[in-house]
């Protein structure tokens, strides 16, 4: 994202940027599961109290959600809240350090709730909520119940978050099962567990005797009256009740008085003791489908990843033909294959499936169990969606993706096994599987596979040239003055934090270090001696801030970074050390300090907004787009996510011609100054045309050239051929923190398998594995290291977990990122903390020579090895909640990978494939392994650490 993001704005999207962490899924679902909720572990509270008084919904009919990183803050279904007689709720399925707020779908101003006087929630406690208040902060875990209170004031709710305990029944399907429908388990009176208790609505009239049961009367979940004094229920009172176990006999029938519609809620313990159930006023909002009971249903098995059920594995070619298959028992009347075309329009804004084709499946049986198999070939470039369709009797049902969460991915399920469900009315609640089909002649640079990036914040990591430093009382950001830091190793200002050392400190962006590229080129022989061999630079070019986003000319140098010669020269220099340069830039918006803009009137001839109006005969006015009815300045323009500073561009011929169609457009003429690839900010904020016209133009220039967009979510969309090489890949930053923060090994890595099966493998090795960045916390804050007065122990471990964190980073397919200052141990919260200066020695810095020692060894071990930097990755050989063991091959060399989070070192007895089979050396401790022929090994894995064995 841009680096003009701070968490003191309003805007939603600046606030994506700043989330830590994303919802991970809790448990991997396996084939022939149902599609029913596994809530997780357990306080003290009642999240859900029974109200005395319902009221009127105090929104009307404005809708609310959750809005954050766990949906990357859109205003989806799934996150929607139900209000409840007196409160609002929702019922997640999230982990990890989330920022978010609740807010209606257009974040209007009297709906939009965020922090008042704290914005960190804590578990089970009333937090104090104010329209549009701060990003509120909150470490999920698991199944959550969110409660939001109105009932003091529709301007001052309040917000209660409580971890949900395991359903007490686990995947027993409880019914109510009595006079008013035979005393049969149906699913129209199917209860269902959310977060706290079992729950039905109920629309009968009349007095009913029944019983709360399972389908076949187990003696453990057979609930009734455990005398006939006790066995009738009072609206709106629990009654104690017991279960044929519990009484060690049947128990009795229960009776109440239906009047119409009701809502009844049974509660137990955790060890399903003390049941009781209350049967008042219907308050209950269902979330999600019924569950599934038929065992012929629940034996429908699909998995995207096992060529039993679909081959070939992963991306394909368009035109290519894919064979899919079912297994079932006997019973299943039809099965259809359903391929839907999928459409996916800016930041998730538009996320959408049209039905393409049916696919009749046929059926075979082999050894008393049914297959249902049949083909599809792809005709087009596309990421297309596809789920099946089955019916058993006149009963129809879906098997479709899991529950997964994918880090920033609104779409839920991460491919592999999937789920059975009945078939929703609404289509859209479907859970598609995706396949990416691409074009045949789709080519990446080969160097990018064996890139290791080095990611330098100009401002903040070298001073090489003093004299053009910013100068304060002279140089202006907007139409403020700069601040200038003449301590380097001073923290970045907090704006509002009286810190600077101007009146000027509530302004951001306007704190400068002086950063330049004549450091850069000074330290070229450090980079080398690090091991990298691509530089990964943010934006160079003219603009106000620190960050250079704010583009005043895209054809110069920042004068405080140096000028175009300097530049010509940093990419000679590093060429001559076997190092590329690729250069960051946005081609959505530009500053409104600019020459194209000139808000403020600074530049020659006419800006498109010169003195605060638009300029209909300037030569940039088509760039933008104009309200000229607006009252206010800000309002006469469109800026980037409603940021005034970044006026957004439109895509106008001119604005193309001069972008990349000419000659000497800015994407060719810094190519032609040694760039060897762009990195283009806030892709999904352009279209897909241009893109596809922009990728055109970079490989007519130079076919080497790398392509690299900035997204956050499954980026299967830009992978087509037509237009970007690779991303910034923040799904594989969130799971290798969360590992290596000490997150289950079993349930993140389906957020890296998604990966390696949606994405090309041309550009699935090319991908920017990167762990600290610009946007969004370093990744020693992640693990503890957060201030300067952390437990020197703690600092310790975090360090090494970063090593953990690098190894991984070393030993997968894609390219590693460093971000500058890592290596040494610098660390960082969110913006501007992140952005902070390389402590060098010689300015009195302190680097971590150790973290660098590491570091280095990492970096000469996959430029030693070429199997980690190309060879094939298939799935997991083993994995549990802190050892994940990996398999690489490469012409017959093999490589095993073998990760631990664990604090403590962990003995393992494995049996591997056989095929795995031979003697391999441990290339970080110098150790051999024997793997016998029979796959079996015992390995002792170094806590927060890891093995590389390579085959000899």
């Amino acid at each position: 994202m841009t680096t003009c993001l701070q968490m003191h704005f309003v805007s939603p999207v600046n606030r994506l940027a700043l989330a830590i962490s994303l919802a991970v899924a809790l448990a991997a679902c396996n084939g022939g599961s149902s599609d029913n909720d596994n809530p997780t572990p357990d306080p003290t509270p009642d999240p859900t109290p029974t109200p005395t008084t319902c009221v009127d919904n105090p929104m009307g009919d404005t809708a609310l959600y959750l809005r954050g990183g766990m949906n990357s803050w859109n205003a989806a279904e799934e996150y929607k809240f139900n209000y409840v007689c007196d409160h609002f709720e929702l019922v997640t399925e999230t982990d990890g350090d989330q920022s978010f707020k609740i807010a209606d779908a257009g974040w209007s101003a009297n709906s939009d709730f965020g922090g008042a006087s704290s914005s960190q929630a804590v578990a089970n406690t009333p937090l104090p909520l104010a329209l549009q208040g701060s990003n509120l902060s909150f470490t999920f875990s698991g199944v959550n119940k969110l409660v939001l209170d109105l009932t003091k004031s529709a301007t001052e709710p309040t917000l209660t978050i409580y971890q949900c305990p395991d359903n007490p029944l686990g995947e027993t399907a409880l019914f109510l099962r009595g006079g008013m429908n035979g005393w049969t388990a149906v699913s129209d009176y199917l209860f269902t567990y959310s977060c706290d208790a079992f729950y039905l609505n109920v629309n009968e009239t009349g007095e009913y005797e029944f019983k709360l049961a399972d389908s076949g009367w187990s003696a453990a979940s057979s609930f009734g009256a455990a005398d006939g004094s006790a066995n009738t229920l009072t609206h709106g009172t629990p009654l104690a009740i017991t279960s044929d176990a519990i009484l060690g006999a049947s128990t009795g029938n229960l009776k109440f008085n239906f009047t119409g519609a009701h809502t009844a809620k049974l509660t137990m313990d955790a060890d399903a003791s003390n049941p009781k159930l209350t049967i008042g006023d219907q308050t209950f909002v269902g979330s999600g489908n019924a569950q599934v009971t038929d065992p012929i249903a629940l034996s429908v098995s699909f998995d995207s990843r096992n060529s039993n059920f679909k081959q070939p594995f992963g991306a394909v070619t368009e035109g290519q033909t894919i064979d899919y298959a079912l297994s079932a028992l006997p019973g299943i009347d039809s099965v259809n294959l359903v391929i839907d075309n999928r459409t996916l329009e800016g930041n998730q804004d538009v996320l959408k499936y049209d039905e393409l084709t049916r696919v009749p499946l046929s059926k075979t049986v082999v050894d008393g169990a049914e297959r249902w198999g049949g083909s599809y070939t792809f005709p087009t470039k596309g990421v297309y969606g596809y789920y099946f369709e089955f019916t058993i009797g006149d009963q129809v049902y879906v098997y479709q993706n899991n529950k997964e969460t994918v880090y920033w991915t609104s779409e839920k399920g991460s491919a592999g096994p999937g789920l059975v469900a009945f078939k929703p009315k609404d289509s859209s609640q479907i859970r598609r599987y995706r396949q990416t089909v691409y074009l045949s002649d789709f080519a990446v640079p080969e160097w990018a596979k064996d890139a290791v990036y080095y990611y330098i914040f100009p401002e903040r990591f070298r001073n090489g040239d003093p004299t053009n430093d910013p100068k304060p009382g002279t140089d202006t950001y907007l139409d403020q003055a700069v601040e200038f830091h003449s301590n380097w190793n001073d923290k970045p200002y907090v704006p509002g934090e009286n810190d600077g050392n101007s009146s000027d400190d509530a302004v951001y962006n306007n704190d400068f270090f002086g950063g330049d590229l004549a450091g850069i080129i000074e330290k070229l022989d450090y980079l080398v001696d690090l091991g990298v061999n691509t530089l990964y630079i943010n934006p160079i070019f003219e603009a106000p801030s620190n960050h250079k986003y704010d583009t005043a000319d895209y054809m110069q140098v920042d004068d405080n970074f140096g000028d175009n010669a300097l530049f010509a020269k940093l990419t000679a220099e590093a060429k001559a050390r076997g190092i590329r340069v690729i250069l960051d830039t946005s081609l959505n918006h530009t500053g409104s300090d600019s020459a194209y803009f000139d808000r403020y009137g600074k530049y020659p001839g006419v800006g498109a907004f010169e003195g605060g109006k638009p300029h209909p005969e300037s030569p940039y006015y088509s760039w933008y787009k104009f309200f000229t009815d607006a009252t206010t300045p800000e309002g006469m323009y469109q800026g980037w996510v409603g940021v005034s500073t970044l006026p957004e561009l439109v895509e106008s011929e001119s604005w193309k011609n001069f972008a990349y169609r000419n000659d000497d457009s800015v994407t060719k003429y810094w190519l032609d100054q040694g760039l060897a690839g762009w990195r283009m900010d806030v892709a999904p904020w352009v279209s897909d045309e241009f893109w596809r016209e922009w990728r055109t133009a970079v490989k007519s220039k130079d076919p080497e050239a790398l392509t690299v967009a900035e997204t956050w979510f499954d980026a299967s969309k830009f992978f087509l051929g037509d237009e970007f090489d690779s991303t910034m890949n923040y799904i594989f930053r969130n799971a290798v923190l969360d590992y290596a923060a000490g997150g289950n090994a079993a349930e993140l890595y389906h957020n890296l398998e998604l990966m390696r099966e949606n994405y090309p493998p041309q550009a699935f090795y090319a991908l920017m594995n990167l762990l600290s960045t610009h946007d969004a916390a370093r990744a020693l804050y992640k693990f503890g290291y957060t201030s300067d007065t952390t437990d020197a122990a703690v600092i310790a471990q975090a360090k090494q977990r970063v090593k953990l964190a690098a190894l991984f980073q070393m030993s997968y397919p894609g390219a590693p990122a460093i971000f500058y200052g890592d290596e040494v141990g610098v660390t960082g919260g969110e913006d501007p903390f992140n952005r902070g200066t390389y402590p060098w020695a010689d300015v009195g810095g302190k680097p971590d020579t150790d973290l660098l020692a590491a570091y280095k060894r990492l970096i000469k071990m996959r430029k030693d090895y070429p199997i980690l930097r190309q060879g094939s990755l298939s799935a997991p050989l083993y994995s549990d909640a802190n050892v994940v063991v990996l398999l690489r091959e490469l012409n017959g060399q093999k490589a095993l990978l073998v990760l631990n989070n664990d604090t403590a070192a962990k003995t393992l007895n494995l049996t591997l494939p056989a095929d795995v089979a031979g003697s391999y050396q441990d290339v970080l401790s110098g150790s051999d392994y024997s793997v016998a022929a029979d796959g079996t090994v015992a390995l002792s894995v170094p806590a927060l650490y890891g093995m590389v064995l390579i085959s000899q």
